[in-house]
């Protein structure tokens, strides 16, 4: 075969081979982009960056979270949700945040060692961050989202005080937001948790 005909010949396989990804949808999978709530790098509470596009095809609850609040009992709550729901596709995800009264003042290692001494912490954490934009700075890109999507019960809308609570579907839609008085495991939440989790 001369050369001319076998680079047209590779080329006839590389298209057959492209015509057939598309077909069985993998060339359509790829190019999808992450639900916009998924769609952010942070760092975790290790420092380490991590594309929250992971979390795709779970259920998520993400809390911003405080080590010196009269709620910071509710990592109880969120540890309790994590170990009855993390093998059914649910994702707790902790967000430190110092902008409530100065609650969460210390580093991320410090947050991470009084996260599993006191309340045996397992599920993610992430990196300290701004929720809310205030003249020290702006909210972090997730937080940005977050707060910009109009959803029950609370409404859009600036972070009120530590440990409010969104809930994104399989999907990544934002379908829930539950403010700071609302336990993890009160029968409000756990019912949007299982409503998300029997969607497929």
């Amino acid at each position: 075969m001369s050369p001319r005909n076998l680079f047209g010949s590779r080329k006839l396989l590389a298209g057959i081979v492209a015509m057939a990804m598309m077909s069985s949808g993998f060339a359509e999978e790829a190019a999808q982009p992450a639900p916009p709530a998924l769609a952010f790098s942070m760092k975790n509470i290790d420092g380490q960056s991590v594309d929250l596009s992971k979390y795709e095809g779970k259920v998520v609850l993400f809390v911003n979270v405080a080590s010196k609040c009269g709620y910071t009992k509710q990592y109880t709550g969120l540890q309790e949700l994590h170990d009855k729901y993390a093998e059914k596709g649910l994702a707790v995800v902790g967000v430190p945040c110092n902008q409530f009264g100065g609650q969460e003042p210390g580093s991320n290692e410090e947050i991470k060692q009084f996260c599993s001494s006191k309340y045996k912490v397992t599920f993610d954490m992430l990196d300290k961050v701004n929720v809310n934009d205030d003249a020290k700075g702006k909210a972090c890109p997730l937080y940005g989202y977050l707060t910009s999507v109009d959803t029950k019960p609370a409404a859009k809308g600036n972070i009120k005080w530590n440990f409010e609570k969104f809930l994104l579907d399989r999907k990544g839609n934002v379908v829930g937001r539950f403010g700071s008085g609302v336990e993890p495991t009160s029968a409000e939440l756990t019912a949007a948790i299982e409503k998300a989790l029997a969607s497929k």
